[in-house]
């Protein structure tokens, strides 16, 4: 299927590994001009050499920008890059687990900046120029948490839910029927460093086997496996395809079936 995308211009964070970079690539070999940002500069400049052996267009371009997106100096490098964006992807690493009990007011502030504020402002930076172009996708990467939040993971649980609640007004304020589209894409358990990291801390605390652990996990989820960053980033693209101009303020949720749920 031809997404209609190609020529167009993305901006993916978090895009040096894991789901960003999954979306980036999914962009890229569609035809899609990508800019991609995260803070540690040599994981993105060998994200960035891979991606551009991916291109599917000779003519495309993929750059690359070290900085901190939740910074203004950081959104300010990457309107620097390139100027007008058709496709915004908002990522931003989850904050740590911990007891709401132990987080104090900066902790949560930085939540906020990360998994709230910067999306806001991404937003507010980008989508009165899609309009006025006649095409523009948004999609945040949140959580499955947003869905069934997770009790040691509160800071994340609330900075997500509160950018799903702005979501939810700001994509019905006419924007859609000016070809502009906002919705959030809800991973569940990806096999990405993240959730490694977890496993290995989960075992740290525990004691018990991180294969052990991995198995547990799978057993919980219907389609038996953890999801790979590169499926994700199909489900990705295709929100920003022209295919997609019908669904808009939603959440998509990308979990192999494990949120128990009906709606």
């Amino acid at each position: 299927m031809d997404l209609g995308i190609s020529g167009r211009t993305a901006l993916v964070g978090g895009a040096s590994k894991g789901l960003g970079y999954g979306c980036a690539l999914a962009l890229v070999r569609e035809g899609v001009n990508v800019v991609i940002v995260a803070r540690g500069g040599d994981a993105l400049e060998a994200a960035r050499q891979r991606l551009e052996q991916a291109r599917s267009r000779s003519d495309s371009f993929v750059k690359a920008v070290a900085a901190d997106i939740t910074t203004a100096e950081g959104r300010q490098a990457v309107f620097a890059a390139h100027r007008d964006y058709d496709i915004v992807v908002t990522n931003a690493g989850g904050p740590p687990p911990g007891d709401f009990r132990d987080w104090n007011e900066e902790q949560w502030l930085s939540a906020l900046r990360a998994n709230m504020l910067t999306p806001i402002e991404l937003i507010k930076a980008t989508v009165d120029g899609m309009a006025e172009r006649g095409f523009g996708r948004i999609v945040n990467i949140t959580s499955s948490s947003v869905k069934a939040p997770i009790d040691v993971l509160g800071l994340s649980n609330g900075a997500r839910s509160g950018l799903t609640g702005f979501v939810a007004g700001v994509a019905r304020t006419g924007l859609a029927a000016r070809g502009v589209t906002i919705n959030n894409l809800l991973p569940g358990a990806f096999d990405t460093d993240r959730l490694n990291s977890g496993f290995a801390a989960q075992a740290a605390k525990t004691g018990k086997d991180i294969g052990a652990l991995r198995a547990a996990r799978q057993a919980g989820i219907p389609a038996g496996r953890f999801g790979n960053p590169e499926e994700f980033g199909a489900i990705c693209a295709f929100l920003c395809s022209t295919h997609a101009a019908y669904i808009n303020g939603q959440n998509i949720l990308a979990d192999g079936g494990a949120y128990p749920g009906t709606f």
